[in-house]
């Protein structure tokens, strides 16, 4: 065999095994695999429930805003808007493969079915919560979430339909628990203190009606401990991970070490002094895993996922960076390696 003939086949066989790894599926657990596609398809039977009833209700969905029709996205300004807000990111977040990415950082973080999974979800980014009582439902875990009504634009602004009345619509359905363990207004200090006193009586008797107990601590110490006794009340077993959406006061805190949380799973973070942490880094003081869904750029970057997309994606599995390698994998580049060494031996069995 000469060398122009060893050379042209190494270059095929180089190529098979490449097209054969890329077309491997992901490396996640089966489980783990199963349940980003079951999540995705959770995601989007909630998106058509809350499309549903926002057509019912007479709602008109603004295609400069909202084009994929989710009932996710709201007005830019209202009353109940705390801080600008990306609408890019908002939409971006609205991709039902977001709940599947969140199935991945769950069993990344070593959660089983069973556990129990502490949620914080401010209105900023109400696709967010959709998408990790998805994730909770697709692997069999408990979520316990307490809500902070306060949204930045194109969050969950409209003040009658807010993230509480999302949840409600999701629970109707059978995608998450009967209620919250809480609620709070969120905004300034977590009581509000920047709406106008009619809302804030507007939301809070929302609160009550609805059942949910209503937290209004503005101090963060009282408010973080508060919020962490209802975790470990209403968690079925340990609280194997903290999902964190939007950048709520109670949840992040006031440090700036807020700002060097990296969006996705965090195992190990810097800690402000107590007086400064959210719940956020109180769980990480625990040992509890973090997964930090915020700076939707870097997010949805690190997921692979497309930017704003327009229409929503279908459900598929996840390739994703740094995945664990199945078997299969293993199995192709022992079989690869194996062949180039019989190729470059084979001329020197023969001379």
């Amino acid at each position: 065999m000469n060398r122009t003939v060893r050379l042209t086949a190494a270059g095929i066989l180089s190529l098979a095994a490449f097209s054969l790894i890329e077309l491997w599926p992901s490396g996640a657990a089966p489980r783990c695999a199963d349940a980003m596609v079951r999540a995705g398809q959770i995601m989007e039977q909630a998106i058509q429930a809350l499309r549903d009833r926002r057509e019912k209700a007479g709602a008109r969905f603004d295609p400069g805003i909202d084009p994929n029709r989710t009932g996710l996205i709201g007005p830019e300004h209202t009353p109940l808007a705390t801080t600008l807000g990306e609408l890019q990111a908002k939409r971006s977040t609205t991709n039902p493969n977001v709940a599947g990415y969140i199935v991945y950082l769950l069993c990344k973080a070593g959660v089983q079915p069973g556990d129990s999974v502490a949620i914080g979800s401010s209105g900023s980014f109400p696709a967010l919560m959709v998408a990790s009582l998805a994730a909770a439902k697709a692997m069999n875990v408990r979520p316990v979430t307490i809500l902070s009504l306060g949204a930045s634009s194109y969050g969950a602004t409209d003040p009658d339909f807010n993230l509480l009345d999302i949840y409600e619509i999701l629970a109707s359905k059978g995608i998450s628990s009967a209620v919250p363990a809480a609620a709070s207004l969120g905004g300034e200090k977590d009581i509000g203190l920047d709406f106008d006193s009619e809302v804030r009586h507007r939301l809070a008797d929302r609160i009550r009606a609805a059942g949910v107990a209503f937290l209004h601590e503005p101090d963060l110490e009282k408010n973080v401990s508060e919020r962490l006794r209802i975790y470990e009340h209403g968690a079925s077993r340990r609280i194997a991970a903290f999902i964190n959406s939007g950048g709520g006061y109670a949840n992040l805190g006031t440090s700036h070490l807020a700002l060097n949380v990296r969006p996705g799973l965090n195992a190990d973070l810097s800690l402000p002094p107590p007086t400064e942490r959210g719940v956020l880094f109180e769980m990480a003081a625990r040992k509890v895993p973090v997964i930090h869904l915020l700076f939707i750029k870097g997010l949805v970057t690190e997921a692979g996922l497309p930017w704003d997309p327009i229409p929503l994606p279908k459900p598929v599995p996840l390739r994703l960076p740094g995945a664990a390698r199945g078997s299969g994998f293993w199995l192709i580049t022992a079989a690869y390696f194996a062949l180039l060494f019989l190729l470059a031996a084979y001329p020197r069995q023969n001379t």
